[in-house]
């Protein structure tokens, strides 16, 4: 059985091409954006707690792409990759994501990191091209993962202010 997360994630579906994922971290938008886009950090919170990330690519610009895979438990690789729309640190990314498996249903995603008092939510929208697709990634198990990443990206996070 996969672990679970901490159910500090919450997932909306505000209409039928959409999933929207937020969080808030004890942390100001620019650490966040910095363990969101370092592959220093990326490494350690990306994917389920018992996977391994394997390749952590990233290049941050404007027509750059980025590519995760991890191995998961059983030896299978995981990977996902896209390309950066737009990028406005430490606020705002926008970014295509395709999960290798599926090549056709790629997404569009906004991560949006907004501060206030210290703390910052972390709004990911992702767009799918139909509502079928975008149950699909549903139901593939989306959410657990996205908690689990997001309680692992918290750690990082709080290692990130302890160091500072």
């Amino acid at each position: 059985m996969a672990d679970k997360g901490s159910g500090k994630l919450v997932v909306s579906t505000p209409s039928d091409t959409e999933i929207v994922l937020t969080r808030t971290f004890a942390a100001p938008a620019a650490v966040v954006f910095e363990a969101w886009t370092t592959p220093e950090h990326v490494r350690n919170w990306w994917g389920l707690r018992n996977s391994q990330m394997v390749v952590c690519e990233i290049d941050l610009r404007v027509g750059g792409r980025w590519r995760y895979v991890t191995r998961e438990s059983d030896g299978t690789e995981v990977a996902f990759n896209g390309e950066y729309q737009e990028i406005d640190a430490p606020t705002r990314i926008v970014n295509t994501e395709v999960f290798e498996m599926f090549p056709d249903n790629g997404s569009l995603i906004t991560n949006t990191f907004e501060e206030r008092d210290g703390q910052t939510t972390l709004t990911q929208t992702c767009v799918y091209e139909s509502r079928e697709v975008r149950d699909m990634v549903i139901e593939s198990g989306m959410e657990d993962g996205a908690d689990q990443s997001m309680d692992r990206l918290e750690e990082v996070i709080q290692t990130m202010r302890t160091r500072a």
